[in-house]
């Protein structure tokens, strides 16, 4: 039987390299993994790059021959929903402090009127076509769990992201697979109450007491769940 494949979907401004420590760890646990890079996220992005430009790039990379997992992180989260239903063999979709929006809302409508301003929020800055994050505040809004080293690491390879993907409306429709979120309750970009809204729309919660990248500041604890979920 084929194994199952888990395609790693980051967030808003990352890139296939913040799942560096989780792809070691799921290979040392002889897990069949792979990443991509959103083209919402990528240096030199057309402005009118939208959410289901980033959800087709998934949908290619999960034309393989046995099940797949879709694991979104923030953002990312809006990416599988979008994508999900265009997936025969989707196995289940995992959340991970992501966004889990209702048919016909955008990553910004996404988010109910609970909690308030984050740091992320603080930290974002507009470019254009393009927002993005003022480096000196991004480590408090995403990294602040995370070694200084990764910290600045993670800092310098963060992109620019197109206005257009997060402001694109979800248009699939719900697929009939399991769903997990992992919500982190000390997170600077996500406010923890809006994450609980999320998780109300996921078969299955639990909860990291981590910052809003775990898979930077806790891989291993992270990759427990992620394989739990199965």
């Amino acid at each position: 039987m084929t194994e199952t494949t888990y395609i790693l979907v980051h967030g808003a401004w990352g890139g296939a390299w913040c799942w560096r420590d989780v792809g070691h760890e799921l290979s040392a646990r002889n897990v069949q993994w792979t990443a991509l890079d959103l083209p919402s996220s990528t240096h030199g992005a057309h402005p009118n790059t939208f959410l289901g430009d980033d959800a087709h790039e998934v949908i290619e990379v999960a034309k393989l021959d046995g099940p797949v997992v879709l694991v979104g992180h923030s953002y990312g989260g809006v990416v599988i929903t979008e994508a999900a239903d265009r997936i025969p063999n989707l196995e289940r979709l995992i959340y991970i402090a992501a966004l889990v929006p209702a048919l016909g809302q955008s990553a910004s409508e996404a988010a109910p009127g609970v909690g308030g301003r984050t740091l992320l929020d603080e930290a974002i800055e507009l470019e254009g076509d393009y927002l993005r994050l003022n480096p000196d505040r991004a480590t408090a809004a995403l990294y602040q769990d995370c070694t200084d080293e990764v910290a600045a690491w993670a800092v310098s390879n963060l992109t620019t992201q197109t206005l257009a993907s997060l402001r694109s409306p979800r248009s699939s429709f719900d697929v009939e697979v399991p769903s997990y979120y992992v919500r982190c309750s000390l997170d600077n970009a996500i406010d923890p109450r809006v994450q609980e809204v999320m998780a109300g729309r996921c078969s299955e919660v639990a909860t990291m007491e981590s910052g809003h990248s775990p898979m930077l500041s806790q891989p291993n604890a992270l990759c427990d769940l992620i394989l739990a979920s199965a």
